[in-house]
């Protein structure tokens, strides 16, 4: 997968749902977002777009995916399990819009509460949870596979 550019004007950004063929730009997109250590394997990414409740929202950009956002939903609660914008297109509202996006999804089907992980180290992580109104309520102490610990965020979503 190539490396996008910022867009410009005439390059919008639209967000759509998750298409299958989408499949392998979603794996390349979230190996260069994370470390090896904890960005997903193709067999994990496949269990959780594929899970009872799962939702993704896609962010496109000239017809190629710069970012997108799985959700998996079980009775009220839901989970984000990752959300992944390109490293060149970051800070430029993208993220918001796809947090904003599932979080309207989410409320349309009943969920009121909104839970995450994040490293506890990832400073623009924590900071990017915080402006979008998640709260830290712990810490999973060796949560990743490299032993880092991680924040438990949640946020009440209304309808």
């Amino acid at each position: 997968m190539s490396r996008p550019s910022a867009p410009t004007s005439s390059d919008a950004i639209r967000l759509r749902e998750y298409r299958a063929r989408d499949f392998d730009a979603l794996c390349e997109l979230d190996r260069v977002c994370f470390p090896l250590a904890i960005a997903y394997s193709r067999h994990d990414m496949q269990a959780y777009l594929s899970a009872p409740g799962a939702d993704c929202v896609v962010a496109e950009n000239n017809g190629g995916v710069v970012g997108f956002c799985i959700t998996v939903r079980a009775k009220q609660q839901a989970y984000i399990v990752t959300i992944d914008v390109a490293e060149g297109l970051r800070k430029q509202g993208i993220g918001g819009a796809l947090i904003v996006e599932a979080e309207k999804r989410l409320a349309s089907r009943g969920i009121r509460v909104v839970a995450l992980d994040t490293a506890t180290d990832n400073v623009s992580a924590i900071a990017f949870w915080q402006t979008h109104g998640y709260r830290k309520i712990g810490i999973r102490k060796g949560y990743y596979p490299d032993g880092r610990d991680a924040f438990a965020m949640t946020k009440p979503i209304a309808r």
